[in-house]
């Protein structure tokens, strides 16, 4: 409960501050300060960052950029001049996003490096005569839009950071940058003849600590100690079906946590697969039940999946008797 309250805590405060942000974040001299919607504006999976918005009319723009800036820290995306659909002007750019961890996972050097909080987007351009325009994108309200297999914002796969496009109560654009928790992710679990392999990794977790991990039954909490192979982040076992089929009479799910060897305010991290952009993972990851000759001689009838929420969970009974 303790970890719990504290993670609450934290949440709040981060909130708290992201407000407060935004509100800073969206000032601007009126509705003559923003641009009208632009033609396109997305962000792919907290990295890739598309802007096409149409010159401004009457205007003779020799260069532009769009600015993107929280406090000191300001990076610059050129913008192209394309010609839209119907013949008008547009200004287009494309730029590789990184957050504060991808540095340490091999992320791409040279692009903007975002760090926790809101960032502004201004659209600067210039004419032949030198006059400097700074004006900033605003954007529609958020649609309605039909169920789709993907979700609209999806965390950074690698650092778990989520990067999204907000819309201030100015009307106003801005990116919003949200670090990762420490999480324990799913790579992906290979069924064999006499088990299942989980491969996995530890995402923005502190360094020096040593984990292990252990399956807990989902109905009354009962642990099995799992034997994980580290290596630096990354991790591997095998599922303890014996243990786990063994634990007494019936067909019970399991979940699986992964905890370090001293507190650090972090408490067991739950092993599921969430950086992605998959809506329902349940539905879009099926995977069969399977039965399993243990070694011992046992028949262990086992259900490995996702849960609609991300969770890595398994299902197992023990039917030796009922193959005999």
């Amino acid at each position: 409960m303790r970890h719990i309250g504290f993670r609450r805590l934290l949440a709040t405060a981060r909130t708290t501050r992201f407000r407060a942000e935004r509100a800073a974040a969206g000032r601007t001299t009126g509705r003559t300060g923003l641009l009208p919607p632009p033609v396109h504006l997305s962000l792919r999976d907290s990295r890739t960052l598309n802007l096409a918005v149409t010159a401004p009319d009457g205007e003779r723009i020799e260069r532009a950029h769009l600015l993107v800036s929280r406090g000191h820290r300001r990076f610059r995306v050129p913008l192209a001049f394309e010609r839209h659909t119907d013949g008008g002007p547009l200004l287009t750019g494309t730029a590789t996003l990184r957050d504060v961890l991808d540095e340490e996972s091999g992320g791409p050097a040279g692009s903007p490096r975002l760090g926790d909080g809101v960032w502004r987007l201004t659209l600067v351009t210039a004419d032949a005569r030198g006059r400097v325009r700074r004006r900033g994108i605003g954007i529609d309200g958020p649609s309605p839009l039909p169920p789709t297999p993907t979700v609209r914002h999806a965390p950074n796969p690698r650092t778990g950071t989520l990067i999204r496009i907000v819309r201030c109560r100015s009307g106003r654009a801005v990116l919003q940058v949200t670090r990762s928790r420490p999480r324990a992710e799913v790579v992906r679990f290979v069924p064999g003849g006499d088990g299942i392999t989980v491969h996995g990794r530890l995402v923005r977790t502190a360094a020096g600590r040593r984990w292990r991990a252990r399956a807990v039954r989902r109905r009354d909490g009962v642990t099995v100690p799992v034997g994980a192979l580290w290596e630096g982040a990354e991790f591997s076992f095998r599922l303890p079906l014996g243990e786990m089929a063994g634990a007494s009479p019936g067909q019970w799910v399991w979940d699986f946590h992964v905890e370090g060897d001293t507190d650090a305010g972090e408490g067991p991290l739950p092993l599921g697969r969430r950086l992605h952009d998959v809506r329902d993972p349940a539905a879009a990851f099926p995977t069969p039940f399977r039965v399993f000759a243990l070694p011992g001689g046992a028949l262990v009838r086992a259900h490995a999946h996702f849960t609609k929420s991300g969770a890595f969970a398994v299902t197992c009974r023990d039917i030796t008797d009922q193959a005999s």
